[in-house]
């Protein structure tokens, strides 16, 4: 299937109308990154999703259709999460991050987070302050790689045994991931008087020269890839994004690349202030993300009904790691881990031929899945537009990977070279330093695709739309 078809397949099924396809240019051809995947394809069409449903809502609005044009090799680029400060490129890995070798096979650990490295070294019966890479190493061959997944998933640690396609398939989560589609775009029927008052939530007409989600307000609380990814894309597209960080848990280095056009502003949902400062940014919001563990906004009273019944007319917008069904749906984790234990990993070094497990050259599964919560979220928009309510859009990095294996692979797709970021890269000003960058792929052809605000630390704006 060409680029083109998988993002027909995507654009019908999230209901928006045919016509606009017409609109959309798409051109290049996988490999163009070593992969047996088609890890070109997943970024180019869902980055044309993305932009095409954004300017999608621009054309509802009153504003001409937009040509969209995304070139699958600057996709591709866009999707690595390339980025340096000052000249220095960030090492993406923590020194205890990655594949162990165990008494069975191999398990991945994601330790970036200090609270998970410590907490995996514990389990492993060693001491954080003094052990070195390879003491995990030694320690890690006395277990069973399954047995380590399950007692760091019992312990809300992160970590994934490495299993075959055939494999993964056999498990419950498996099995459970089989029976979902890629993303799912439903009504919140949870409070009969929110549904009732749920009417359009009327965006203003717009002209020709402005951009295409120029008024829409996002509500972004997410940290790690996917989520940021998505709201950076509507920023790209003139929302006005709001990040949302709790001044009690870190960040990553990347978050001075995925904060390029938003506001930033902290709130402790743990205290009366942090909550009234975002029940204010809800009630002017249009579209609210949230990528944090199952369950943990609701435990907190934003879960979607309660957001729903808030502000009805919202579109809420949900980010898992393994999805919403199945034992995993509760379960915790990254691009990196979903990798390896769906069979991505083992897939690779197999089609290398030489069997060493090897990740996908980006983390696609995050980046995919992000662009899918733009698309996603203009969708839902697009819909309570026209019909009222409110919605909710789920979306999960196990679920993007699922799909992506449907696209087939490339016989010798590994054989490339990785292409040269150069070509793509801007330089701007930021609160982290200077930053280079990749700029985005979508071209739009009335109205650029751009960041009009610099990326900024966390707690750097005020709790206030402008």
């Amino acid at each position: 299937m060409t680029s083109s078809g998988i993002l027909e397949n995507l654009w019908r099924a999230s209901g928006l109308p045919s016509e606009a396809l017409a609109f959309a240019e798409l051109s290049g051809t996988d490999p163009v990154f070593p992969s047996s995947f088609r890890v070109g394809a997943a970024a180019q069409s869902t980055v044309a999703a993305a932009a095409l449903a954004a300017c999608e809502i621009g054309h509802q609005r009153g504003a001409g259709r937009q040509h969209v044009t995304v070139n699958m090799a600057h996709a591709a680029v866009e999707c690595t999460g390339w980025f340096s400060l000052d000249g220095r490129v960030p090492n993406q890995w923590e020194a205890f991050s990655g594949l162990y070798c165990c008494a069975d096979g191999h398990v991945r650990l994601h330790t970036n987070f200090a609270h998970h490295r410590d907490g995996a070294l514990a389990l492993l019966g060693l001491d954080p302050a003094t052990a070195q890479r390879h003491d995990a190493e030694q320690a890690l061959l006395g277990w069973r790689a399954i047995d380590f997944e399950n007692t760091a998933a019992q312990h809300k640690l992160v970590a994934t045994a490495l299993r075959r396609f055939d494999e993964w398939d056999a498990t419950p989560q498996g099995l459970a991931l089989a029976g979902q589609p890629l993303f799912t775009i439903s009504r919140i029927e949870g409070y009969e008087e929110a549904s009732k008052e749920a009417r359009p939530l009327v965006l203003p007409a717009l002209g020709d020269d402005a951009p295409p989600l120029s008024g829409v307000r996002v509500l972004e609380l997410t940290r790690i890839l996917a989520g940021p990814v998505g709201g950076r894309a509507l920023a790209a597209y003139g929302a006005d994004v709001m990040l949302v960080n709790s001044p009690k848990l870190p960040n990553i280095e990347a978050i001075a690349d995925t904060s390029r056009g938003k506001l930033s502003a902290l709130a402790d949902l743990q205290t009366a202030q942090g909550r009234a400062d975002l029940d204010r940014l809800i009630d002017g919001a249009h579209v609210f993300v949230q990528g944090y563990r199952p369950g943990g906004l609701s435990a907190l009273g934003y879960g979607p009904e309660e957001v729903a019944r808030r502000r009805p007319g919202i579109v809420y917008v949900s980010l898992s790691a393994y999805g919403t069904q199945g034992p995993w749906a509760g379960r915790r984790g990254f691009d990196s881990l979903v990798q390896t234990a769906m069979g991505f990993n083992h897939a690779e070094g197999e089609a290398n031929g030489d069997g060493v497990p090897r990740p996908m050259p980006m983390q696609i599964l995050d980046e995919a899945t992000g662009y899918l919560i733009a698309f996603g979220a203009a969708a839902a928009l697009w819909r309570q537009q026209r019909e009222g309510g409110s919605w909710h859009v789920q979306v999960s990095l196990a679920q993007t990977g699922h799909w992506l294996r449907s696209l087939g692979r490339l016989p010798n797709g590994l054989a490339v070279a990785r292409p040269d970021v150069a070509p793509y890269v801007e330089t701007t000003a930021s609160g982290f330093g200077t930053l280079r960058a990749v700029r985005h792929s979508a071209q739009l052809s009335r109205t650029p695709a751009r960041w009009t605000r610099p990326s900024v630390p966390p707690g750097s704006s005020a709790p206030l739309w402008p």
